[in-house]
């Protein structure tokens, strides 16, 4: 993981985790991409979903079935916009990612992480190992075995 470098991101990227911004829906570049691989913190570069957790429901973000590693991510409750949502930022950097929802698919416990595209950057499975995360990659072995 690297240090928390905000100079690095792009306005729509601070606005985004270090406002609580939410990109228009359909607009981001995550949320009609399948590659294998998995989604880090665009500021510090922690860990947060796997592409094998991605699903289409079809609201115009990136959304997943469940955190790469719970302790990544934390929830908060939101009650901005006269609702009351549940709010996930990033634990090390404190990133606002998105929010959460209790009607994701029921086979894989029923939760959408409904994330912003600018929140994530992309990590393909052939370069997991030379960017430092190759302990990911056992889990498409095993994802991959089971097919």
């Amino acid at each position: 993981m690297a240090e928390k470098d905000l100079s690095r991101l792009t306005k729509e990227q601070f606005n985004v985790t270090q406002k609580g911004a939410t990109e228009r829906p359909f607009s981001g570049k995550y949320d009609n991409f399948y590659e294998a691989g998995i989604y880090v913190d665009v500021v510090d570069g922690t860990p947060l979903f796997s592409s094998q957790d991605k699903y289409d429901a079809e609201c115009g973000w990136p959304s997943f079935t469940k955190p790469i590693a719970d302790p990544n991510i934390v929830e908060k409750t939101d009650a901005s916009f006269g609702m009351t949502r549940t709010e996930v930022r990033s634990k090390a950097a404190n990133s606002h990612l998105g929010h959460v929802f209790d009607d994701g698919p029921l086979d894989s416990g029923g939760l959408r992480f409904c994330i912003n595209s600018a929140a994530l950057r992309f990590v393909p499975l052939a370069d997991l190992k030379t960017e430092g995360y190759g302990d990911y990659a056992k889990l498409f072995d095993k994802h991959q075995a089971q097919s």
